[in-house]
């Protein structure tokens, strides 16, 4: 299990839910158990750059190869979910809530590493990807190339 330490924080947006923990599968069957709701730590949250809306954006690799997958917004509760479960969390600007990679698709992230660039605005997670990492069935959502220059 990745752990992270947590805190309280009045900064971050108060769960769209209205829950009070987060369900997590445990061992695999078709039991839950529900992890405390809690806050980020306080070290990491005063690294952290955030937008108007609480949020900063976060850059995903792939473990192994560095392809970069896809771009997503977290706000400090999605990286605590993030940091304390190993599986990549996100929110969702249309839908207003937090989603879990591969949730509904079965296309998972494992978290191997969360990194903070020099200014704290953007995180960087490198994952191991199960099926693709984008929502048009392709395994990165950078596939549009719009220039490439030959050596």
């Amino acid at each position: 299990m990745f752990v992270g330490a947590v805190r309280d924080d009045s900064r971050r947006p108060a769960d769209p839910h209205g829950t009070t923990g987060l369900p997590l599968p445990a061992g695999g069957g078709g039991e839950w158990t529900t992890v405390t709701q809690q806050q980020l730590d306080p070290a990491i949250a005063a690294r952290l750059r955030h937008d108007d809306a609480g949020l900063f954006p976060t850059v995903v690799q792939e473990y192994g190869t560095g392809v970069v997958l896809m771009v997503a917004w977290m706000d400090d509760e999605a990286l605590r979910r993030t940091l304390t479960t190993g599986r990549a969390t996100y929110w969702s600007r249309s839908r207003r809530q937090y989603w879990v990679k591969g949730e509904t698709s079965g296309h998972h992230q494992y978290v191997r590493r969360a990194a903070l660039d020099c200014d704290g605005d953007t995180l960087l997670l490198t994952v191991e990807q199960v099926g693709p990492a984008c929502h048009t069935g392709t395994h990165s959502c950078f596939t549009d190339i719009l220039q490439e220059t030959q050596r």
